[in-house]
C-alpha cells in the first residue's frame, strides 16, 4: 500500500482513497499522482467495486484541513521544464483515468481544494463538500492556465460565463458559493464529511452495478455527443443490461416484495 494514497475497501464493494501528505496540505507531487492514477486503473479490474470515495487525509494539529492544495510547488521549483510538461501530462491523464473509472467517484471534499484539487473534485462525478472548504482554479495567480482539464471540466458543471470568471480572476470560493453556482451537490459540516459520503454511495450500492457502470458510460460519453449519437449509445447500453441475472433478479423482487440481491452479473 503506498503511503500517499491510502485505500480503505467496505464490505459492499465502496473504495475510500485518501490522498495523504497532510504535512504539505495533500498537495500533488510525482509520486501521488502517478499513484493515483495507478489505483484507479487496477481498481477497475476489481468486480466487486461498487463506488469510489476520494477525499484527503486530516491535518497535522494546528494546521488548516485540504482536501489537496493543488502542485507541490516546491517540488515544482527543483523541476526543469521538460519535467514541468512530463508532471502536467501525467496530472491530465491521471485526471481523465479518474473520470473515466467503471463506477461512480465521489469527492468528499474536505478544507483547501485549489488547482489540481479542484481538478480532481471536477474528474469526480459527485462532490460534497464541507462547511469549510475554500475551492477554485487559481493557477492564473501563478503565471499559469489550469492543466488537468479544469479549463474544460468546470464550463461543462458550473457553464462558460462563470468558468471564465473564475478562472480569469483566480477567484477563491466558499463552499456555500461552490453549492449556489452547482460546483459541488451538497455542504455538510466537517464532522459529517464521511458520513454524507458514505450514505451517498450507499445509495448506489444499493442498485444493479451493471446497470450503474452503464450509466455512467453513457452519461459520460452521450454528452459529448450530438443526440443522433448520444441515443444510440444509450441503446447500446440499455442492451448490455438486458441478459443480466441483476435484471431478473430485480424482477423477482418487486413481484416478491423483497429487496434485490445485485451481483453485479
Amino acid at each position: 500500500m503506498s503511503d500517499v494514497i491510502l485505500q480503505e475497501k467496505t464490505e459492499d464493494g465502496i473504495l475510500i482513497l485518501t490522498l495523504n501528505r497532510p504535512e504539505a496540505m495533500n498537495c500533488m507531487n510525482f509520486e501521488m499522482i502517478e499513484t493515483l492514477q495507478q489505483v484507479v486503473e487496477e481498481a477497475n479490474f476489481n468486480m466487486s467495486l461498487r463506488v469510489i470515495i476520494v477525499t484527503g487525509a486530516g491535518p497535522p494539529e494546528g494546521k488548516k484541513a485540504s482536501f489537496c492544495a493543488g502542485a507541490d510547488l516546491i517540488e515544482r521549483r527543483t523541476l526543469s521544464e521538460d519535467q514541468v510538461r512530463r508532471f502536467i501530462s501525467t496530472v491530465r491523464k491521471t485526471m481523465t483515468t479518474v473520470e473515466n473509472a467503471k463506477v461512480p467517484v465521489i469527492a468528499a471534499i474536505n478544507g483547501y481544494a485549489f488547482g489540481g484539487g479542484t481538478e480532481l473534485a471536477l474528474a469526480s462525478d459527485l462532490r460534497i463538500a464541507s462547511s469549510n472548504v475554500l475551492m477554485g482554479l487559481t493557477e492564473t495567480s501563478l503565471a499559469i492556465i489550469p492543466g488537468g482539464g479544469g479549463t474544460q471540466r468546470l464550463p461543462r458543471i458550473v457553464g462558460l460565463a462563470k468558468a471564465k470568471e473564475l478562472i480569469y480572476t483566480a477567484r477563491r470560493i466558499d463552499a456555500n458559493t461552490a453549492l449556489e453556482i452547482g460546483l459541488v451537490g451538497k455542504v455538510v459540516e466537517p464532522g459529517k464529511l464521511m458520513e454524507a459520503a458514505m450514505e451517498l454511495a450507499g445509495e448506489i450500492t444499493q442498485n444493479g452495478p451493471v446497470a450503474v457502470q452503464q450509466a455512467k458510460f453513457v452519461l459520460n460519453h452521450g454528452s459529448e455527443c450530438s443526440i443522433g449519437v448520444a441515443l444510440p449509445l444509450e441503446s447500446k447500453a440499455y442492451e448490455i443490461t438486458i441478459p443480466t441475472e441483476d435484471r431478473v433478479e430485480a424482477l423477482a423482487a418487486f413481484a416478491e416484495k423483497r429487496k434485490p440481491v445485485f451481483k453485479g452479473k
